[in-house]
């Protein structure tokens, strides 16, 4: 999953927030400076990580893009996923998806330096462009999409992935529904178990 729904996951715990957006950027067991909360927020992310890479919902979506996009077939259905929660978040939250993005932007840019360096640069951009509540438009998918592509030198063609979002996106939606209801089991059974460190 991407930065949305890991944020989402996160039941409005703010230092679970944190650890959950910042995990890509920690290596390792590199989490021992942070609060219990936070590296459980860490723990929580790899976890749903290990999850969604083996559900088959997932696997099947992947198939449509492998092809072409070999081993990023996995990032972009990250991104297509956030795209789809952003697109249906009035099903999961009863906090508009608006003002949900403020808040979460307010609380990254007041802690930006506290974090790794690669989080920080990513806070700049997410704000920016407010990343987070565009994923509901295609445009704003349009812009990952090509951002990405530019990160890898163009090797990755992800750029060209909004038209197998377009043309395929009945399924895709279908897909992420079914997913994020068994995501959503998953996390909450997790985040009880998370409560000591271990």
């Amino acid at each position: 999953m991407n930065f949305l729904a890991h944020l989402y996951l996160s039941q409005n715990n703010t230092n679970i927030m944190i650890g959950n957006f910042i995990a890509d950027h920690i290596r390792g067991n590199i989490y021992e400076g942070f609060s219990k909360e936070i590296q459980q927020g860490i723990f929580l992310h790899r976890e749903i990580d290990t999850f969604t890479d083996a559900h088959k919902v997932v696997r099947k979506s992947k198939r449509r893009l492998h092809k072409r996009y070999r081993h990023y077939d996995g990032v972009i259905i990250d991104i297509f996923f956030d795209h789809f929660l952003a697109k249906n978040w009035a099903n999961y939250s009863a906090i508009p998806l608006d003002m949900y993005t403020d808040a979460i932007n307010d609380l990254f840019d007041s802690i930006s330096s506290e974090l790794p360096v690669k989080s920080q640069q990513f806070i700049k951009y997410m704000i920016e462009y407010n990343i987070l509540f565009n994923y509901q438009f295609e445009d704003g998918i349009e812009k990952v999409l090509n951002g990405m592509n530019h990160r890898t030198k163009g090797k990755s063609q992800m750029n060209l992935a909004i038209e197998d979002l377009q043309i395929l996106h009945k399924e895709f939606e279908e897909d992420f529904t079914l997913f994020f209801k068994d995501l959503l089991y998953f996390t909450n059974q997790k985040l009880k178990e998370l409560t000591v460190i271990k």
